[in-house]
This record gives structure tokens, C-alpha cells and sequence, in this order.
């Protein structure tokens, strides 16, 4: 055998190993590559498609968890602006009652701006379904006018701004119920920052 031959057939079996590599990492990458053509069409098509399955719903604009908690008077995070500015509501405080350290005046009186907005939501609630689903007839059962549309829409924001009102309007009354020192426990307990120690003409604490 000449030494050329050798030389070839050593060269040979170094890139053996290295040609295995080069496939090995070549199957990984167009691997990757699929998943992520996966990956984009499966985002894209969600993209596409974001209220696929929405169109079977009575009240478009609204979840039945939506619909569930405006029938029942629930928050629904209408009252954050109060909430989130050291403003606590009835219901929170009543299920952090012990932690707060309410007396039993304290729990009466709080209990009873609850059950009043409870009523009130409740009330409010329905006109603001109402409303939506006035809306949503106009256009499912023929041609509006813009006008119309308009009119309709004002009905629903109005009843909206009626519902938010009733929520507010319950911390204003809960806050001033409160020490600084049990506002601040209120705070610390619901995560949020700054302990929620705000002048809101209540009690002193002391």
C-alpha cells in the first residue's frame, strides 16, 4: 500500500466522527427549526382567531363567569381606583375580619354597607345586562342605524358607571370605619405596597 493510500484512509477515518457530528447537530437544528414553524403557525392562528367561540355567547361583550358575578353583585374590580389607594371594601374586610382585629360594632356596622351594596349591585347589575343585551340584539337582529347604536352604547356605559358607582361608594362608607392601625394590617395583608396608611377622616387608631 502506498503512503498516499494511508494518508487517505487515516483522513478518512478522522472525519468519520466529525461527519457524524455535522449530522448530529444538523437533525437538532431542522428539528428546531420545525418546532418553531410549529410554534408560529399554532400563535399565528391564535392571532388570527381571537374570539373564535365567543360568537355562541348571549351577551357578547361578557364571559358567563362575567354574567355570573354582575347577577350576584360582585366586584368585578370596579372598585380598584378606591381599593388600590388605601380605600378597603366591605367584603374584603369582612373575610380578613379576624386578622384585622374588627370589634363587634366594628363587623356590624361593615356588615351592613355590604349587604346594602350587595342589594344595590345586584340591582345595578341587572340594568347594566340589560343594556348589553339590548346592544347586542340591535345587531344581531337586523341593520342599526348609527344613531341607534349610539344611544344604545351611552344605556350601557351608563349603567356601567351607575354599577362602579355602588362599589365605590361602599368603601368610601367601609374606610372611615377603621383605625389607621387596622388599614394598614388591611393592607399589608392583601399585598399591597406603602400599607395603605391614608388620611381618610376615620378613626385615629389611638
Amino acid at each position: 500500500m502506498t503512503s498516499g493510500h494511508a494518508r487517505l484512509r487515516r483522513l478518512a477515518r478522522r472525519e468519520q466522527p466529525e461527519r457524524r457530528r455535522r449530522v448530529s447537530s444538523s437533525g437538532a437544528v431542522s428539528a428546531l427549526a420545525i418546532m418553531g414553524l410549529v410554534w408560529g403557525s399554532t400563535a399565528a392562528a391564535e392571532t388570527a382567531a381571537p374570539y373564535a367561540g365567543m360568537e355562541d355567547r348571549p351577551i357578547a361583550a361578557l364571559s358567563a363567569a362575567d354574567v355570573a358575578a354582575l347577577e350576584a353583585g360582585e366586584g368585578w374590580g370596579l372598585a380598584l381606583p378606591a381599593e388600590l389607594n388605601g380605600w378597603p371594601g366591605p367584603a374584603h374586610v369582612l373575610e380578613a375580619a379576624e386578622e384585622i382585629g374588627l370589634s363587634s360594632e366594628q363587623r356590624a356596622a361593615v356588615e351592613a354597607v355590604f349587604a346594602a351594596m350587595r342589594r344595590e349591585a345586584v340591582a345595578a347589575g341587572a340594568d347594566y345586562l340589560l343594556a348589553e343585551r339590548a346592544l347586542d340584539a340591535a345587531f344581531a337582529e337586523g341593520d342599526p342605524a348609527p344613531e341607534e347604536i349610539a344611544a344604545l352604547s351611552a344605556e350601557a356605559g351608563a349603567a356601567l358607571g351607575q354599577l362602579r358607582a355602588v362599589h365605590l361608594a361602599a368603601h368610601l362608607e367601609t374606610a372611615p370605619l377603621l383605625t389607621r392601625h387596622q388599614r394598614m394590617i388591611y393592607a399589608r395583608l392583601r399585598g399591597y405596597a406603602g400599607g395603605g396608611d391614608h388620611d381618610h377622616h376615620g378613626r385615629s387608631g389611638h
